[in-house]
């Protein structure tokens, strides 16, 4: 929406997107603001969108997986095979693993 009577429909919809050149009641009830005033920018949006549910979704695999295997070896559950996650380790490991995630979901900027 760009105009007054455009707001309600904007405060109602589940995602509001309104043109930059628009009034103020649209900008500020918008969920997105198109800077550009380019209709066509909104198929960005949704590539962005997807892009980053993408992510989000390896980025709680990752996070998962690993608990599913740290927490187990730290417990001691393989302790009579000789696999124990000492607590150092396993500091350091659980570090390791959020640098992984956090680089992850620095690649979303290079996304196309």
């Amino acid at each position: 929406g760009d105009g007054i009577n455009d707001a309600p429909a904007l405060a109602q919809a589940d995602v509001g997107i309104a043109i930059g050149a628009g009034t103020d009641v649209a900008i500020e009830t918008a969920d997105i603001v198109l800077v550009r005033n380019d209709p066509r920018d909104v198929v960005s949006i949704l590539r962005l969108s997807r892009a980053t549910y993408r992510k989000m979704v390896q980025n709680l695999w990752w996070a998962a997986g690993y608990n599913i295997v740290a927490i187990p070896l730290a417990a001691g559950v393989l302790y009579k095979l000789g696999l124990l996650l000492g607590p150092a380790v396993g500091a350091m490991l659980m570090s390791l693993s959020t640098v992984i995630v956090a680089i992850n979901a620095r690649f979303l900027g290079v996304t196309k």
